[in-house]
């Protein structure tokens, strides 16, 4: 079974039973005020876990398995299948930590603010899959009939959640969607760096350049 499966599997089972367990709910939400004030720093990681309704669940599993199964298999291919799987897990897991620290920087006294959902791990892995297929085609949810290459695609992202993200005027966190996007790249580009020969900025660049046939 896939590592991607494997964590889809553990967060549904973990979101359906808080999706009626208050209690669960409330010790595994991501709640800045607990983690400076109580230390609990397994807040940065259990909230993914949960989520806020099926809608929330389904859209994050749904991106998570499109763009997770190839990335999974291309880290394989890259790294191995033991260290590739490894370092899978540790993109996943580390992104979950990693694109809340913002939030938990601007909110850690903060006793109204609350967050939950995998999506900015979902976010590293998105990136991940789009610096290694810069060409592949994103199609839009909401609008089926229009793709766009994932490169360009992932440069439209990144800017309106940047422009979302300082407005503010949002119940969603959009800054750990961007800081989990850009988590995935700088994480992908280091690993291959330090324990492949993938020059994965190179390749990426080929792409493009083949892309508009420079």
């Amino acid at each position: 079974m896939s590592v991607t499966l494997i964590i889809i599997i553990i967060t549904c089972i973990v979101s359906f039973r808080a999706f009626s367990n208050e209690v669960l709910m409330s010790k595994l939400i991501f709640y800045p005020p607990a983690i400076s004030e109580q230390g609990q720093w397994y807040r940065f990681f259990s909230c993914g876990l949960i989520h806020g309704d099926f809608g929330h669940l389904a859209f994050n599993m749904y991106a998570f398995y499109t763009f997770g199964i190839a990335v999974e298999n291309n880290f394989a291919y890259i790294f191995g299948s033991g260290l590739g799987r490894f370092l899978y897990v540790l993109l996943y897991v580390s992104a979950l930590m990693v694109c809340l620290l913002p939030t938990y920087v601007k909110h850690k006294n903060n006793s109204a603010y609350q967050s939950l959902g995998a999506s900015g791990a979902v976010s590293a892995v998105v990136f991940v899959s789009i610096l290694l297929m810069p060409t592949a085609e994103i199609g839009l949810i909401f609008i089926p009939f229009l793709s766009l290459p994932s490169f360009i695609f992932g440069a439209i992202y990144l800017i309106i959640t940047a422009w979302l993200d300082k407005r503010g005027s949002s119940r969603i966190n959009h800054s750990a969607h961007l800081y989990g996007g850009l988590y995935g790249i700088g994480f992908a580009i280091i690993a291959c760096q330090l324990l492949s020969h993938f020059n994965i900025l190179a390749q990426f660049v080929l792409s493009v350049r083949s892309y508009f046939q420079i």
